[in-house]
């Protein structure tokens, strides 16, 4: 949904250097790694029917780390700012990985 969303609006020339704040990216900046974080977890759940299975709880822990704080997120957030005006505001506004409702109240950069 995130990806088909993004394409939309990427598609239109009126959003060209615009932030996506809208739909899934309302609430989380990035819904496919959350998605991505989700599936894992629950490939995780399936996986409990026996209790030897449950010593794979390192796969989504690993995964979920790396998508949140490791090559997933911050990576691609490391230049974004100087590249989309307006993104920093869309930073402290919008949750940066779990969906969350939006902060309404934003502090200006200072």
């Amino acid at each position: 949904m995130g990806d088909w969303q993004l394409s939309r609006f990427r598609a239109d020339p009126a959003n060209k250097g615009a932030v996506m704040d809208r739909g899934l990216w309302r609430c989380t900046r990035h819904p496919n790694y959350f998605g991505d974080a989700v599936v894992w977890w629950g490939l995780y759940l399936f996986a409990l029917h026996s209790w030897s299975a449950a010593l794979t709880i390192a796969s989504p822990v690993i995964m979920t780390l790396l998508l949140a704080k490791g090559t997933g997120k911050p990576l691609l957030e490391k230049d974004i700012v100087s590249r989309r005006p307006g993104y920093a505001v869309y930073v402290r506004r919008t949750s940066g990985f779990v969906p969350l409702p939006p902060k309404s109240r934003v502090g200006r950069a200072g």
